[in-house]
């Protein structure tokens, strides 16, 4: 009985994961009132009523893959160690969102479309938990200058920006692939880009 029920869960939730993929790319690709149910059954290869087993309403699964994004994204910002170096700890979070956005960049469409349409499913965590954990790594960074360990800039403008050139390469991808087409078609353009925007970050926040 308990391996038939193990079994059961972990079929579950292999097809969470299978509704969840698909419903991102529904989602981030034709916004939340531009989608339906019937979009990501097909997406997911699955029936309407065996979806809907899982995730009741549109909204149920919307609110899921939102979360499950930002869970990702925060991760790395999380990780952000406050005991070591400055300038060391923004390459690796920098460079992580980089790749984050070269990989997936669905997940960044997907808030972005969010944020434009005003945020109605994620308001409160963007007045709770996220301003919490920002207002958090800003006092860290801003205790990295009063060190003299970085340059004397706004702490939150430093994540604001930090995020706006990450996740500018997959929110405006179209965009970069019709101004610069044959470098964005190159198998290293993301080293390339990371290198860039690297070197504009940390060369404005050393210490002079």
């Amino acid at each position: 009985m308990a391996a038939s029920t193990n079994k059961q869960t972990r079929i579950q939730g292999i097809n969470r994961g299978i509704i969840l993929d698909a419903a991102l790319e529904v989602f981030s690709a034709y916004g939340f009132r531009g989608s339906t149910i019937d979009q990501i059954a097909e997406k997911a290869g699955m029936s309407k009523p065996n979806l809907l087993y899982y995730f009741p309403r549109k909204e149920d699964i919307y609110v899921t893959v939102l979360e499950k994004t930002l869970e990702g994204w925060l991760d790395p910002f999380i990780g952000i160690d406050p005991d070591g170096d400055p300038v060391e700890e923004l390459r690796k979070y920098t460079l992580t969102k980089l790749r984050m956005s070269a990989s997936n960049p669905g997940s960044s469409q997907l808030f972005a479309n969010e944020i434009l349409h005003g945020a109605p499913a994620i308001q409160d965590f963007l007045k709770t938990r996220l301003k919490e954990l920002v207002d958090d790594k800003a006092a860290v960074i801003g205790k990295w200058i009063a060190e003299g360990k970085l340059a004397p800039v706004d702490p939150h403008h430093l994540i604001f920006m930090i995020w706006s050139m990450t996740q500018h390469y997959a929110d405006f991808d179209i965009q970069i692939r019709a101004i610069v087409p044959k470098e964005r078609g190159r198998a290293d353009f993301f080293e390339r880009a990371a290198d860039s925007v690297l070197t504009i970050l940390l060369d404005g926040i050393r210490p002079r």
